[in-house]
């Protein structure tokens, strides 16, 4: 029953991959990203990994995709024919890939993989967010404060960015 479960994710997390890249509309882009991001989730809990599925919903069908819905409002994207020419290169990546997904399942059999007895939910008696919270915030403190600050970096210069091609005066900081 597990594989009927994942290979219904996988199906619709690869269809909705292609609709992100291959719909014109930005805003429907960002709908087949949200069901992508969804199923995504849906495979965390396949996985018993129940804290990353929260944090797939929360971080990125969230905070992300309302942060690219914003960018794309503002920015007031059109129609641009230039995507014509990138067919070729796409088309030459996609066959690559599948070719590299036939090699792997090819493979499959070659080696087996060692996993560790007892560690499914629990390990050292401490559940999973306890296990990743008490490695995010000791060791992966400044790291995890730098990426916050980058992402708040990158959204003012975007609102700068499309506060100049609107043709307002951008705002002093």
């Amino acid at each position: 029953m597990e594989q009927v479960f994942f290979f219904y994710f996988a199906f619709v997390i690869a269809a909705a991959s292609v609709l992100v890249v291959a719909v014109r509309n930005p805003i429907y882009s960002a709908l087949a990203l949200l069901i992508m991001f969804f199923h995504v989730a849906g495979l965390y809990v396949t996985l018993h990994a129940e804290f990353l599925a929260a944090v797939q919903i929360i971080v990125y069908a969230g905070a992300i995709l309302v942060l690219y819905l914003f960018v794309v409002m503002l920015l007031n994207l059109r129609q641009d024919d230039r995507y014509h020419r990138q067919w070729p290169m796409a088309a030459a990546v996609g066959v690559t890939l599948v070719i590299e997904a036939v090699i792997l399942t090819a493979m499959k059999g070659w080696t087996t993989p060692v996993v560790a007895t007892g560690t499914e939910t629990t390990v050292g008696g401490i559940s999973n967010s306890e296990a990743i919270g008490d490695v995010l915030y000791s060791t992966y403190l400044f790291p995890f404060e730098v990426a916050s600050l980058i992402l708040l970096v990158a959204m003012i210069g975007a609102i700068m960015l499309a506060k100049k091609d609107i043709g307002g005066d951008a705002p002093q900081l």
